[in-house]
């Protein structure tokens, strides 16, 4: 596929025109990883100094940075539990931060994030927050018009509110053409969703994308039907140019930017840190971004690159932690953008190696979760790609650090992922596969690590 209208010197024409003058203004499992290290001396980050962006339908002001609804606090020792406590302390800080756009879904979260944001953002004034979510029929049982409109309805009576800000197709492209005829074509339901629109219920309508990019296109052709406004695109500085390299599911940033660009659509921005996996770099990496910038942490690398052009509205994080709120929220108080080096550095110097480690492209979403055998499945990657990134990984009998490797792997593995949780509980059913916004062989990954752990404990790795 041959769809790279950008360069990747051209990122940069796509700063905002204030770049130079504010350069010069400015001089899953809850388990800390060890980029929360970053975190140990954060400072305060400052009220008042959020940067906002204008939406140019409504002239509304929306944080750069948005609060991504799908990555809530549990209760301590209990996963199974979210900590609605907390969830209202964290967005509490947030609104008093400046950040006034939050996004779910009835997906997230095993279907409760609705409702968990509802009880935090009704505490306050409803012209303080801008409020996203999405129609997430995946389920075929969901997609009928009449299951479609009850979904609908249902997440107004769940966010406790008369009126959504920003309502999406959640994720279009999975399962191509057909699927979206039948989520929302065939059904009448983008036609019902407009007409929300039109009554006022709907404030602005858009679509997140991942997958089939005939689908992006077919509603990017019909703009000046459907007149998208906004649209919501996975951006980072790996997948900029690698997405669709690491995986041919999947298309690289700068054509879905470039497309938007064309239309003036605004860009909501998910998957800033890809899951993590742009924070849980070889250490390497991590000690040389440090160096070029110790003030700063991992993550913000990322997110600066991620809010600098200009038709990016709004980029989303799941906030777990109090911790990375803040860190965030030093990223974004105010943004200082990436200078051309900069992102040149990112896209070459880190992006490239990055894409050189051949890492199982699991952003740790948890969409292919539960697993109807119990398998751990985003566990499972998020820690074999971990002591990938760590030079960890057991090479073989012959590697003379096989003995320890192999030791720290299944001991590591053990304590991250519960035995009856591990790989080889896979029985390949594959209901996992059709869920993953990245594309992943699911199945087949799981094998491979499977098959790698018996040589382990056969020692004939």
């Amino acid at each position: 596929m041959e769809k790279k209208t950008i360069t990747r010197r051209s990122f940069m024409k796509y700063l905002g025109a204030g770049t130079a003058t504010l350069l010069a203004a400015c001089a899953g499992k809850n388990s800390p990883s060890k980029a929360e290290d970053d975190y140990k001396n954060q400072v305060e980050p400052p009220v008042g100094k959020m940067t906002y962006r204008t939406n140019p339908k409504t002239g509304d002001k929306v944080s750069l940075l948005g609060y991504g609804m799908m990555r809530l606090p549990t209760m301590p020792g209990n996963d199974e539990e979210f900590d609605q406590e907390m969830i209202n302390r964290q967005v509490d800080y947030a609104i008093e931060h400046g950040v006034n756009y939050f996004d779910t879904s009835p997906a997230y979260c095993r279907g409760l994030s609705e409702r968990c944001t509802g009880i935090a953002l009704s505490r306050h004034k409803r012209n303080e927050y801008f409020v996203a979510t999405k129609l997430s029929n995946f389920d075929p049982r969901t997609q009928t018009r009449e299951a479609s409109i009850e979904m609908y309805h249902n997440s107004m009576k769940e966010l406790q509110v008369d009126y959504i800000d920003y309502y999406l197709l959640h994720a279009i492209g999975g399962g191509g053409m057909d699927n979206l005829h039948q989520r929302y074509l065939d059904n009448g339901m983008l036609d019902f969703l407009i007409k929300e629109r039109e009554a006022g219920r709907i404030r602005n309508l858009g679509f997140s994308y991942h997958g089939d990019i005939e689908v992006f296109d077919y509603l990017l052709e019909h703009h000046d039907e459907y007149k998208w406004d906004f649209v919501q695109i996975e951006l980072n500085y790996l997948d900029w140019d690698y997405a669709n390299e690491i995986n041919n599911a999947n298309t690289d940033a700068r054509y879905l930017y470039a497309e938007l660009q064309k239309r003036n659509i605004p860009a909501v921005i998910m998957e800033p840190l890809l899951g993590g996996r742009l924070v849980k770099l070889p250490q390497y990496l991590m000690t040389e971004l440090k160096q070029r910038n110790p003030e700063r942490s991992v993550a913000s690398w990322a997110f600066r690159y991620a809010g600098t052009p200009e038709g990016v509205l709004t980029v989303l994080s799941g906030m777990t932690y109090m911790e990375h709120l803040k860190d965030n929220l030093l990223s974004y108080c105010p943004l200082v953008p990436l200078t051309e080096e900069e992102v040149e550095y990112l896209h070459t110097d880190v992006a490239q190696k990055i894409f050189g480690l051949e890492n199982i492209p699991c952003n740790d979403c948890k969409y292919c979760m539960p697993c109807p055998y119990g398998v751990d499945i985003p566990g499972i990657f998020v820690h074999y790609n971990k002591c990938k990134n760590e030079g960890t990984l057991p090479r073989g009998v012959g590697d003379a650090d096989y003995r320890e490797h192999r030791r720290r792997y299944l001991i590591s593995l053990d304590r991250s992922v519960p035995r009856h949780r591990q790989p080889d509980h896979c029985i390949g059913c594959g209901q996992c596969v059709e869920h993953c916004p990245q594309g992943i062989r699911i199945p087949r990954e799981l094998q491979k690590i499977d098959q790698m752990i018996e040589e382990m404990k056969q020692n004939s790795l």
